[in-house]
């Protein structure tokens, strides 16, 4: 099943039956539409619409990777069968809403053939399932093929509703926006978080392969525990360096409630704990030069007592970046400049 977040509270917000899907004479009425669309191509073939801009495709293994970015930002989860053609103008109508809004909200799609765990665990009784996620917290929107009116309800009322919400339980975080594919089953940057691997992944090392199922499973203590022991065994492994830093960020975020600690951290402008952890929500958001910049400026403001904790905790978030990345040698240079 898919984990609360304890300390997230998305309100007692629901969107169970916000609209009735039940009726038989609308999934026909749909069906019949589709069944049309497809006999006037010009193939007789409608091909599934890809994934890209802020709609990605997420299976079994990256699906838990998936829910701990809804503590960012709010995810619309579309459950469906990507070789059901009925499928198709709910599944691009989705994506036209969620790309509309501009990287508010992120759309992830699961095949449930290819993944009938999930879709066991999300408990849908009927193909397409529509499913609201904040802070972890699965919410019922839609369940069934819906009609041309509650397609329109739920992209111009509940979806912008959605994100409201979440903003206010501060989920107001920017999804990743990636390329088009046909299967997008990463978020490639930080803000995601890299336990997921799209299909054109490299293999993981056979060294690597009980640190990646553990970060898999939702275990990122215990992942970054065994990208430690290679790093102790191999030094040079910069991919465990990489996974090891952004398993720990996790590990430390599985219930973090967004608003209070960035309230924190403005009420508490000395505390070090306190910018570490709005750093770390920074981080997680993507919003990367403004987790470096943060503690750069806390340091630079005269604290010190606290340059092993920073200095500690801006390496461990270096070993997240390539090496050619921009923003990755600027904060170098600055900390540099602050620790001499």
């Amino acid at each position: 099943m898919v984990k609360t977040q304890g300390q997230m509270n998305p309100g007692g917000f629901s969107l169970a039956g916000a609209v009735d899907l039940e009726g038989v004479k609308r999934r026909v009425e749909a069906q019949a539409k589709q069944a049309a669309k497809a006999a006037a191509s010009t193939d007789g073939v409608s091909s599934a619409p890809q994934a890209g801009g802020y709609v990605i495709d997420v299976n079994e293994q990256s699906f838990q990777a998936m829910v701990q970015t809804s503590v960012s930002f709010p995810i619309v989860l579309l459950l469906w069968q990507s070789q059901d053609e009925a499928s198709y103008d709910v599944a691009q109508r989705l994506a036209d809403a969620v790309n509309a809004l501009d990287g508010r909200m992120q759309l992830a799609r699961i095949d449930a053939d290819e993944s009938p765990t999930v879709a066991q665990a999300l408990r849908a009784q009927q193909l397409p399932a529509v499913y609201g996620l904040i802070g972890g917290r699965p919410m019922p929107i839609a369940q069934g093929l819906p009609s041309e009116d509650e397609v329109q309800q739920i992209c111009d009322a509940i979806l912008p509703q959605l994100v409201q919400v979440a903003e206010r339980s501060g989920v107001a975080g920017t999804a990743p926006f990636v390329e088009q594919s046909h299967h997008e089953d990463t978020q490639k940057d930080v803000q995601s978080n890299a336990q997921s691997s799209s299909q054109e992944s490299p293999q993981i090392p056979a060294a690597h392969e009980q640190a990646h199922t553990l970060a898999m499973q939702g275990d990122y203590a215990g992942a970054a525990r065994e990208y430690a022991k290679i790093m102790e065994s191999d030094p040079h492994d910069v991919l465990a360096a990489r996974e090891h830093a952004k398993a720990l960020l996790l590990a430390r975020n599985v219930s973090t409630d967004v608003a209070a600690v960035r309230k924190t951290a403005g009420d508490n402008p000395n505390d070090v704990e306190a910018q570490l952890a709005v750093a770390d929500v920074d981080m997680i958001d993507g919003h990367i030069d403004d987790a470096f910049g943060r503690l750069l400026d806390f340091l630079a403001s005269g604290h010190r007592a606290d340059v092993e904790v920073i200095r500690a905790r801006m390496l461990e978030y270096f070993a997240m970046l390539p090496g050619d990345d921009e923003r990755l040698a600027r904060a170098r240079r600055r900390l540099a400049i602050l620790l001499y």
